[in-house]
């Protein structure tokens, strides 16, 4: 534990601890109502509330049954194959066109560089009601309204703002000098790109992947616009167990989309980690 310097005024020191009391109100804020979902979900009752058995700690008030109807319902089974059907296949491309998209940029000779980052990270500024609005008239023309590419592609539009950011921040410590030397031993393009390129660039290859993984599996708006009853996905299931009937299995399936989420964000703090010791600065 850190002491602080001797020299700090009280106002200082007063700055430090409450700042570190703000700190943690926010984060109560913000994890308080993903916390509260996790009890919940092995409710033995069909309630979003807390029984007087479960405040009690009875075992009798817990249960995993929304837990097995997750996994015996088949609605809800259509609905995560078609999520596991489609994120991968949408991070896949997400990560081929942002990373290609991100080399691209970094090029000091490409012209109006800013103009098409900005078009390119657009999907992430602009709210996403009216992307997925005109992603419903676009495809509607071109025949991809309700089919499985067109939620691929919808959804990989999405996720490409989140490779090219991470792979264009990965890019800044990038030695250059080192794809030259490669040209200048006999490398093509490709062999430079895969040998000497790619393996220092990988934390923010890998870092985009998971970041369009997730936006492609947690989205629902998209969705609900650019497929069909073929395409629903386990969001698209949560929406209609809330909108239609109450279903506490939702709860359930929340508590593993946080597991999710906390393994891949860990993962994703140990490639920042990686990618940090790489370029010589220390992890913090």
């Amino acid at each position: 534990m850190s002491t602080l310097p001797p020299y700090l005024t009280t106002g200082q020191i007063a700055w430090h601890y409450g700042f570190r009391v703000i700190c943690a109100l926010i984060f109560f804020f913000l994890i308080a109502p993903i916390i509260v979902i996790i009890p919940l979900s092995f409710n033995a009752e069909n309630f979003f509330t807390f029984t007087p058995k479960m405040l009690a700690l009875d075992p009798a008030g817990y249960s995993l049954k929304h837990y097995e109807d997750f996994f015996t319902n088949t609605n809800w089974q259509a609905a995560l194959y078609n999520s596991v059907r489609i994120a991968p296949v949408a991070t896949i491309l997400s990560v081929s066109f942002g990373t290609l998209a991100a080399i691209g940029l970094s090029q000091s000779h490409v012209p109006f560089r800013s103009t098409i980052m900005a078009i390119l990270i657009s999907p992430m500024i602009v709210p996403l009601i009216i992307s997925a609005a005109g992603m419903y008239f676009f495809y509607s023309r071109i025949g991809l309204q309700g089919s499985y590419w067109g939620v691929v592609l919808a959804h990989a539009a999405l996720g490409i703002p989140f490779v090219i950011i991470t792979v264009t921040a990965t890019l800044v410590g990038f030695d250059r000098s080192l794809v030259r030397a490669a040209a200048n031993l006999g490398a093509n393009p490709v062999t430079t790109f895969f040998k000497v390129q790619l393996p220092l660039i990988i934390p923010g290859v890998v870092s985009g992947a998971l970041f369009a993984f997730i936006t492609s599996f947690d989205e629902v708006v998209v969705v609900l616009f650019v497929g069909s009853a073929g395409q629903k996905t386990l969001p698209w299931q949560m929406f209609i167990g809330l909108r239609e009937q109450i279903s506490p299995t939702i709860l359930a399936v929340a508590t593993i989309l946080i597991g999710i989420s906390i393994v891949l964000l860990t993962t994703l703090e140990l490639m920042r980690r990686r990618s940090e010791r790489l370029r010589g600065m220390t992890p913090g």
